[in-house]
């Protein structure tokens, strides 16, 4: 399953079944789930942890250090989750001690060709970063984030639950759950309402958030009148969890 021309150190650690593409190089402390396949050219350094049934395409660099000029070689740590793609070019690096020491991924999520993941990002389950979309150090995804080609994320960012971002948006601020942005730099266009319906939320949410965005974006309130105002008017998880992504922004919500 390692193919001859593959280096694999012997302290990773890999499960039985890993395939090993050619000219691949796999570092110490290295830890590899079962069913994964690693492709050609690929660059796995550690420390770094993969889930099962991983999928990393050629020419991918996976745990390398990190581009933060204060990085010293400290041991830190990349961890991604199970049922992960990352196709080709990819960058994913880990973390660094003034922060969490970790870049933390979780499972399902699909990494397209030449995106980079800067130190410290933390990415939830079943997100979507099309071609070239770039993370600044420190960002933060929430679960069923989709993020168009071309789009980069500054650094210490946080990107909703459920939200969305077209292709080549330049995002600065923080994004709210269930919303749509794009533009340079990016504004809010509405309810990701697409990504809502096919995911299996009830007309009953997508009326209250439909509501609650109105609120916030529509109505000539302040943020802390419109959060006034959705806490008083429903009582819906999902109107909770929206407001819950404006009220814990540290930047300032995207308008």
């Amino acid at each position: 399953m390692i193919h001859p021309t593959a280096l694999v150190d012997p302290t990773a650690q890999l499960a039985d079944d890993v395939e090993v593409g050619p000219f691949s190089v796999i570092g110490p402390d290295v830890k590899i789930g079962e069913g994964s396949v690693i492709g050609p050219h690929v660059v796995v350094k550690g420390p770094t942890v993969l889930g099962k049934r991983t999928r990393i395409f050629q020419f991918a660099s996976v745990g390398e250090d990190c581009q933060d000029k204060k990085y010293a070689g400290e041991p830190t740590r990349l961890v991604m989750g199970d049922d992960n793609v990352v196709r080709e070019g990819v960058t994913l690096h880990r973390g660094t001690v003034q922060d969490r020491s970790e870049t933390t991924i979780g499972s399902r999520n699909l990494f397209m060709a030449y995106v980079h993941v800067g130190h410290d990002c933390v990415i939830g389950n079943d997100c979507i970063l099309a071609n070239q979309v770039t993370l600044a150090g420190h960002v933060t995804l929430g679960d069923h984030a989709i993020l168009g080609g071309l789009s980069a994320v500054h650094q210490f960012c946080h990107f909703g639950d459920h939200a969305m971002a077209g292709g080549g948006s330049i995002i600065t601020k923080d994004t709210p759950a269930y919303i749509m942005i794009n533009g340079n730099p990016a504004e809010a266009r509405g309810l990701n309402l697409v990504g809502l319906k096919r995911r299996g939320f009830s007309r009953e949410a997508i009326n209250a958030l439909s509501a609650a965005y109105k609120m916030v974006y529509r109505q000539g309130l302040t943020v802390e009148q419109a959060l006034e105002e959705m806490h008083a008017r429903f009582d819906i998880e999902e109107v909770a969890h929206f407001a819950a992504s404006i009220e814990r922004s540290t930047r300032g919500i995207t308008r």
